[in-house]
């Protein structure tokens, strides 16, 4: 007789709640003195600005310091080293990304229709993609922990769940895999930066894909 095939929950099964994951708060760092919290505010607006303007590989820790008027030693400190600085640097934009779709205001935040939030997490992610591909790209983990790093689990999850109000027949969670490869930054690079594609033409194939999925293709 063969193995009994392991049970796999069909898309009607209710799917019980799942707590979202937060990204790492500020919890692990000391309370800052303002003028500490001011150094590193300007330390990472200034790694933000030569990140977008030559790329992550591009910038130097001594750079970065004299963006920011302050001395090299302060860089060091704060961060440790290069790749604590950029890891702060992604972690600052996703806190700020997540707190836009958690509980920023509609249609990406709470307070409109699921497929509304869909299309608009889609676009707001490829923009900031856009704004930030260097350092995403730089910040992309190996292929063993792509799926289960913490923003993307964040993110991937917010997807089942607006997919799950939306399609509630449907298998939302590898649906939201399937979505989510759209706004992948590897891809993104290769569309526009490789293949030559305007970041309008995926803005308009996520709107697009969203409305086949959902059903909603004609809606407004």
């Amino acid at each position: 007789m063969s193995a009994a095939t392991p049970h796999v929950p069909t898309p009607q099964e209710p799917v019980p709640p799942q707590e979202l994951l937060q990204l790492g708060t500020d919890a692990d760092e000391p309370c800052l003195r303002a003028d500490a919290a001011r150094n590193r505010a300007r330390l990472l607006e200034a790694a933000a600005l030569l990140v977008a303007e030559r790329g992550a590989d591009g910038i130097t820790m001594e750079e970065v310091a004299a963006a920011a008027r302050v001395g090299k030693g302060t860089v060091f400190r704060r961060f440790g080293d290069r790749t604590g600085l950029l890891t702060a640097l992604l972690d600052h934009s996703e806190k700020k990304f997540q707190a836009a779709f958690l509980g920023g205001p509609p249609p990406l935040g709470p307070g409109a229709p699921p497929v509304e939030r869909l299309r608009a997490f889609g676009l707001a992610m490829l923009r900031r993609t856009a704004d930030e591909l260097e350092l995403q790209l730089a910040a992309e983990a190996d292929a063993g922990r792509r799926f289960t790093t913490a923003p993307r689990r964040v993110q991937r999850h917010h997807v089942t769940l607006l997919l799950r109000e939306a399609v509630p027949d449907a298998d939302c969670e590898l649906l939201a895999h399937t979505l989510m490869a759209q706004l992948d930054p590897a891809l993104v690079h290769h569309l526009v930066r490789q293949c030559g594609m305007p970041p309008e033409r995926l803005e308009a194939a996520w709107t697009d894909l969203v409305g086949r999925i959902t059903g909603s293709a004609n809606a407004g």
